[in-house]
């Protein structure tokens, strides 16, 4: 309840990309606006077709259930809703309503008067999910390309993509993004460790400021980056991360087809070596 009253300051009119204020309410402590609405929509009707889709199959084991893109024969083509159809239409949902929750996130931020960094970010969320089924399946010509809606399912085509390549852990686009999902783990992980050192203290003891912080990580590596670097740095990681996965599983296939270890022989090909 003492958040709903201190968010009645920052419930101001405006800011709305589309529909001006038809949309412009909260229900609760959640924004609705035109794009709240379009991802209710999209991700209601995404989430009914799974549902169908798995009425279909042959299992309600919730492991094994599995929404399959179409068959490669079809290419690019639209197919039949039973033969891969469905996860067409089920990508077309999931792509709406990513989209429409960072219009979402575009809107709060204007309401606020605040950067466009949380859209911004998460923007690219979704540029590695749409990397995986719309982009790299269209450079390879067919929809099959795409992973499947399922657990185990989605699992296996990660093992058979990896495979494909022979190890996928040469891939050298791959190899960065690893490290920037690594690096982010262990940047955000000490700050968060830090945060609760700093609040939590042992009994009788005050509660940290943000000097004791930055004296902490001066006598331990050196070096502190601060309250807002920090921050700034786990957005920079994040994106990276993201970017550099969707890089990654993009060149697997339109631009190298073969095995990921064989791309370094151009090392083993300098003219140092001779």
């Amino acid at each position: 309840m003492s958040m709903l009253s201190f968010e009645k300051k920052y419930r101001v009119k405006g800011g709305t990309l589309i529909g001006g204020d038809l949309f412009d309410f909260w229900v609760g402590p959640f924004y609705v606006g035109f794009f709240g609405v379009t991802t209710f929509f999209f991700a209601a009707v995404g989430s009914a077709l799974i549902l169908y889709g798995a009425a279909l199959g042959d299992t309600w084991n919730f492991w094994r259930i599995s929404i399959d893109p179409p068959d490669i024969s079809y290419g690019l083509a639209l197919a039949p809703l039973k033969e891969g159809g469905l996860w067409q239409v089920i990508t077309l949902c999931a792509t709406g309503a990513f989209v429409s929750w960072a219009l979402r996130q575009v809107e709060i931020s204007r309401k606020l008067g605040m950067g466009l960094h949380v859209p911004f970010t998460f923007s690219f969320a979704i540029l590695a999910y749409v990397t995986l089924v719309i982009i790299r399946p269209v450079l390879m010509g067919a929809w099959g390309h795409g992973f499947p809606y399922g657990i185990m399912s989605h699992l296996d085509w990660v093992y058979n993509i990896g495979y494909q390549y022979v190890n996928f852990h040469y891939n050298p686009a791959h190899m960065i993004a690893i490290t920037f999902f690594f690096t982010n783990a262990l940047a955000l992980s000490m700050h968060g460790s830090l945060i609760l050192m700093a609040t939590n203290p042992a009994a009788g003891e005050l509660v940290k400021t943000g000097e004791h912080e930055n004296t902490f990580f001066r006598d331990d590596i050196g070096y502190s980056i601060g309250a807002l670097g920090i921050h700034r740095l786990g957005m920079f990681l994040a994106i990276s991360a993201a970017f550099w996965s969707a890089v990654c599983i993009v060149i697997s296939g339109p631009f190298w087809a073969k095995g990921w270890p064989e791309w370094w022989n151009w090392w083993l090909e300098l003219p140092i070596w001779f």
